[in-house]
């Protein structure tokens, strides 16, 4: 690669890893906020939920890596522009694919990286990440250890204490079971505590008594018990038959569906097959589009911006027809197809973008625009 290239190289993946890491975070931020419940309602750790929304991780890298690529190599390009390194090399007789192999040599790491996380370490981290917070919102143990509120569990089953200590002991607990349509029963205890064992999860009352009202009677049954066991198994978390959506599923079961699922779940899992083999050539796509109209020579400032703004518009088109291509390509398998004609018809066309070896010129009409605005925008001068 040489020492040029090697430099290069190093410079694109030292600005994209700051750039995937930075977009990241944002994008993870705005994600975490949507789960916030999880510590302000279901009185989660924040542990729990660091890891819960650490799991959007690997789906954003797949989808932001080739957006961070395309910005890191629009930078160096910019940088060796800035610093009228391009023009030296170019008037050294340096050819312009040696200059694009070390973007292609970053856009091919790019490339394993999201294929890594499309193939398996994002459908991995998005089923864990349904398994976790399913079990934390279907755990009723989670819900009842709120003071002073109020949880009804499946319309029927209303939970209420008012304090719970630091050792986990219940105070003031209200339990009103209204599941068995022939007997309404209420629970009123000085104190309880839960306990699991092998037999199960169960809220043992301590001092306390049972109102039971059957149907077509007036007047209840109280009975005083000094320690009871209310059985709440069936409302914890356990083994739940659970069936992933398509961005769950591996890429082997995108490739391999089951004859007995649905059409329309069928068409789903193709076109979430197509995204995830398309996103493989994003990375290669983006720098070869940065590179055809940001690695020419520029003489002047406003022709380097206008070809920046035409590749974040080329960028920006491509990410459009393949986001639409999925919507209806569920409904028309034949559409799947738009998104490798646009990117392989991209990058032959930045290639001959490069061959010609001249820098980007857009449009006159263009051209005349931005004039006529900066024109505009020029502050007057004064005689």
């Amino acid at each position: 690669m040489g020492s040029i290239g090697r430099y290069v190289f190093r410079t694109t993946m030292v600005a994209f890893v700051i750039t995937l890491v930075s977009l990241t975070i944002v994008m993870w931020f705005t994600q975490a906020m949507r789960e916030f419940d999880l510590i302000t309602s279901q009185r989660q750790t924040l542990f729990v939920f660091m890891g819960i929304t650490g799991l959007f991780i690997p789906l954003l890298i797949m989808i932001i890596a080739p957006i961070a690529l395309v910005l890191s190599a629009a930078h160096v390009l910019n940088k060796l522009s800035s610093d009228s390194e391009i023009i030296v090399m170019n008037a050294a007789g340096v050819s312009p694919w040696r200059l694009l192999r070390p973007f292609l040599a970053a856009g091919f790491v790019v490339s394993l990286l999201v294929a890594a996380m499309a193939t398996y370490v994002s459908p991995l981290s998005l089923r864990k990440l349904r398994d976790w917070a399913t079990e934390v919102r279907a755990d009723i143990l989670t819900n009842i250890v709120q003071p002073g509120r109020f949880t009804v569990v499946g319309g029927n089953l209303t939970f209420h204490i008012a304090d719970r200590r630091p050792n986990g002991l219940l105070i003031g607990i209200f339990l009103d079971d209204q599941r068995d349509p022939q007997e309404h029963s209420t629970y009123l205890a000085e104190q309880g505590e839960i306990v699991k064992n092998d037999n199960g999860s169960f809220l043992v009352l301590e001092h306390g008594s049972i109102q039971r009202l059957e149907a077509g009677k007036r007047d209840p049954r109280i009975v005083t018990f000094d320690r009871y066991a209310f059985d709440l198994s069936k409302f914890s978390a356990g083994p739940q038959s659970v069936t992933y959506n398509a961005h769950e599923r591996y890429i082997w079961d995108l490739l391999w569906p089951s004859p007995n699922e649905p059409v329309l779940q069928q068409n789903q899992y193709r076109s979430e097959l197509y995204d995830r083999l398309a996103s493989l050539l994003y990375p290669f796509t983006f720098v070869v589009l940065a590179y055809a109209f940001l690695g020419s020579p520029q003489t002047n400032r406003q022709g380097r911006a206008l070809a920046l703004l035409s590749m974040i518009g080329a960028v920006s088109l491509l990410r459009i027809i393949s986001f639409v291509s999925i919507i209806v390509g569920t409904h028309v398998p034949s559409v799947l197809a738009v998104p490798f004609v646009a990117l392989i018809g991209s990058i032959f066309a930045g290639f001959w973008l490069i061959a010609r070896g001249q820098a980007f010129e857009p449009a006159a009409v263009v051209a005349n625009i931005a004039t006529a605005v900066g024109n505009r925008m020029a502050p007057e001068t004064t005689s």
